[in-house]
């Protein structure tokens, strides 16, 4: 089980979001780089970036604090999302020392356009799939779809992406706990690993997560929980490995 910390990137500083609204923002810290070196100092092996701005915007726009988080934490996985809507952009967070790249509103949008991704670079595509009441969402999570959370899922599975991520809007940032129940859905309709994502409060989601990590749940995306306390990185990474995830 992946504990992924959470680095949101929004005027170029670290953020969080309550149930993606631009506009209901919390500012964590002004050096995002600083932040990223502390997760991996605590034992993480895994980087979650999301450019808030750029997901608005629909083009990269805090590519360079991006560069510079990956620079800093070089030999730890990468994984970044937020306006990723070409394959220029896609290359040029590769050659920076992303490991995964994130494709969300594009997926959805241009579904071919994940398959030529995963033909063209192998085994660094990742789908973000953000949904609310089982529909995806696009656009920065500013419109809802019609798009049903796993025929999209199964139909990328088919593409090769690497892992999806599964967000429940509805929780994201709200500290209400993690809907277990949809992403163990999500992860058994398909063979890919499963990232959930959005609600984490404390280790008791951890615990429950690893409780169905062999449903094919293959790790979370922390984000509020650490940066208010609610949860402690070194613990929660201790206590998966109490229990074998």
């Amino acid at each position: 089980m992946l504990l992924i910390p959470a680095i949101d990137l929004k005027g170029g500083k670290c953020v969080r979001l309550r149930q993606g609204h631009m506009d209901d923002v919390t500012v964590f810290d002004d050096d995002p780089v600083a932040v990223a070196r502390r997760w991996v100092e605590q034992g993480a092996t895994r980087v979650h970036v999301v450019d808030l701005d750029g997901a608005v915007a629909g083009r990269p726009v805090n590519a360079k604090v991006i560069a510079a988080i990956t620079a800093a934490v070089a030999g730890v996985d990468v994984q970044v999302g937020g306006g990723i809507r070409d394959e220029d952009t896609i290359e040029a967070y590769l050659d920076a020392g992303v490991r995964y790249v994130i494709l969300g509103t594009q997926a959805v949008n241009m579904p071919h356009f994940v398959g030529d991704a995963c033909t063209e670079y192998p085994g660094h595509i990742i789908v973000g799939l953000d949904a609310r009441d089982g529909k995806v969402a696009i656009d920065g999570w500013s419109k809802l779809s019609q798009h049903n959370v796993l025929d999209m899922a199964q139909h990328f599975e088919r593409d090769g992406v690497e892992a999806i991520i599964y967000t429940d809007i509805g929780r994201d940032g709200m500290m209400r706990g993690v809907n277990v129940d949809s992403v163990v859905e999500l992860a058994r309709a398909v063979t890919v690993p499963v990232i959930a994502s959005g609600g984490v409060t404390n280790l008791a989601d951890i615990e429950a997560l690893c409780a169905v990590a062999g449903e094919g749940v293959s790790g979370v995306v922390i984000g509020r929980a650490l940066y208010e306390g609610s949860l402690d990185l070194p613990t929660a990474l201790r206590r998966v490995v109490e229990l074998g995830a």
